[in-house]
């Protein structure tokens, strides 16, 4: 839950950060090459879901839990990992077709626990036998998937859960027509559209593209019951509906 006002904005900006001229590199890179360059710094940017919705993640699962082996998609540095690490017994495993960003998660320093591996792999055609996992989780991925590509994703990972395996995901209540975040995430879906349109090849992230009502519906086509967590650590909005939800999707 980022805001243009957050303390990771200021960071980006800063020597610690990615500079603007690295951020148009990035942006006018594929998905996969822009994340290598950008992995080294990826942390200290706005882009990294933040460490509360991590810990009520974490807090939420362990409800649950325990779990035997979980499964991170689209991993990046390594965040959901360590989300992972707290609530499986057995093994968990992170997964991006990233090298740049597997690489600074394997540099990252983690206590005693499961044992951890790394894969690079697409999510879209997960390298992993059938049933290989009870959790999934997956953290501020889904932008870089065109609506289209939802069923697909969605049966890959069905593919991998074992039958009443969990997949779960945080997924924050839409900014209001009225709030300055929405029309800063509109605008940010218009660029990235033109710049998709005139450029190749494609940098495929939209904030707006991923929504509840259609996400909730492809789950249950590929076989998943769905439901709804609230994560009550970010509160209500104004007219009692949850800040952030956590979706359980449990394989049938």
């Amino acid at each position: 839950m980022s805001s243009a006002r957050s303390p990771k904005l200021t960071l980006m900006f800063s020597p610690e950060g990615p500079s603007l001229r690295e951020l148009a590199v990035q942006a006018l890179s594929s998905v996969e090459h822009g994340y290598d360059l950008l992995a080294p710094k990826f942390d200290r940017t706005p882009f990294r879901t933040p460490d509360a919705v991590l810990e009520a993640v974490a807090s939420a699962l362990a409800r649950t839990g325990p779990f035997d082996a979980g499964l991170d998609l689209c991993c990046g540095t390594g965040a959901g990992v360590d989300v992972l690490a707290r609530v499986c017994r057995r093994s968990v495993t992170g997964v991006d077709f990233s090298a740049g960003m597997l690489a600074v998660a394997r540099r990252g320093e983690r206590s005693a626990g499961p044992a951890v591996s790394w894969v690079r792999g697409d999510a879209r055609a997960l390298p992993f036998a059938p049933g290989a996992f009870d959790l999934v989780v997956s953290f501020g991925a889904f932008g870089h998937f065109l609506p289209d590509e939802l069923p697909g994703l969605f049966a890959q990972v069905h593919s991998v859960l074992r039958p009443g395996g969990s997949f779960a995901f945080p997924i924050l209540a839409p900014p209001r027509p009225t709030s300055p975040a929405f029309w800063m995430l509109l605008g940010f879906d218009a660029v990235m559209r033109v710049r998709n349109a005139l450029w190749r090849p494609p940098f495929v992230m939209y904030y707006r593209a991923f929504r509840l009502g259609d996400v909730r519906r492809e789950l249950e086509w590929a076989g998943f019951r769905v439901g709804l967590q609230e994560l009550p650590e970010f509160g209500r909005r104004g007219d009692g509906s949850p800040r952030v939800r956590m979706v359980v999707a449990v394989r049938s």
